[in-house]
């Protein structure tokens, strides 16, 4: 364990760390809440990620961020999983307790966080636009929180119906898979649309394939896009009367679960959405 005089660090841990708002967002957070902590941004080739896991242990650091490419790489390397990074296969967050380094996935609470604002889950059906991990996790997490059905859209019908099989066997939730082949339409139950695909996250303007005209006022329209938060998707649904939800308050919120989770600390949202929108300058 770590002396209780030495300051606690906690690291992101990233192949190309460059433009990653992490760092600054989670420091603002420390500063505004009079934490003294520190978080430090750490470059890691996928060779050394396992020195690095390592290192966190032997220096006592209490916990990280972990980015791309090492999420799923990650999860081996820690003492213990959580039974939400088991199911997700993947790990974006290290904590530390007693001397085990604890593998968790925060991916899906941070969406969880922005819907529960906008629906009652438990009467909510939902569809999910992807087979990856972004999609996995966000199913896992509406599945642990009862939503009346889910359905997984993906372009890789094996790994949508892997997805749904998931679900409906660990939550006993009502769910089922639909080959996403061309343009899809929004089927007119759905209360919920939530984007997890890789569309958009390097280039705002790339379009999603979807019938546009089943875009309805009143759905609710989640893009998991973090950067850049205003993509396409949300801009043609903003246009067509739908609740919007940005993936970068979705990041606000997973975040501030992770920074509860290290320190006991619940951190004020508003101060982190205000430090990465200065950081993104968006």
């Amino acid at each position: 364990m770590t002396s209780e005089s030495v300051q606690p660090i906690l690291l992101l841990l990233s192949d190309h760390p460059g433009g990653n708002p992490t760092e600054f967002m989670i420091e603002q957070a420390f500063a505004h809440h009079d934490l003294d902590w520190t978080f430090h941004t750490v470059e890691v080739r996928p060779e050394g990620l396992e020195d690095a896991v390592r290192g966190i242990r032997a220096m006592g650091f209490l916990g990280a961020h972990i980015s791309n490419p090492h999420k799923e790489a990650v999860l081996p390397l820690a003492d213990r999983r959580t039974e939400t990074a088991e199911l997700v296969g993947a790990a974006n967050t290290l904590l530390r307790e007693g001397d085990d380094l604890i593998a968790e996935n925060l991916e899906g609470r941070g969406l969880l966080a922005v819907l529960r604002g906008a629906i009652e889950l438990a009467d909510a059906r939902v569809m999910i636009l992807g087979a990856g991990r972004g999609a996995r996790a966000a199913a896992v997490e509406l599945g642990r929180a009862g939503v009346a059905e889910l359905i997984v859209a993906g372009r890789d019908p094996a790994r949508a119906e892997a997805i749904a099989e998931l679900v409906a066997e660990q939550f006993d939730r009502p769910t089922h898979h639909l080959p996403w082949q061309e343009e899809l339409a929004v089927p007119e139950d759905v209360d919920v649309v939530v984007h997890a695909t890789t569309l958009g996250r390097e280039a705002p303007d790339t379009a999603v394939p979807i019938r546009l005209d089943s875009l309805r006022a009143g759905l609710i329209l989640a893009d998991m896009t973090a950067n850049p938060p205003d993509t396409w998707l949300i801009r043609q649904a903003a246009e067509r009367g739908c609740t919007t939800l940005d993936g970068l308050g979705m990041y606000v919120e997973q975040s501030a679960v992770a920074i509860e989770l290290w320190t006991g600390t619940s951190p004020d949202r508003a101060v982190m959405r205000d430090a990465i929108e200065e950081f993104l300058e968006v």
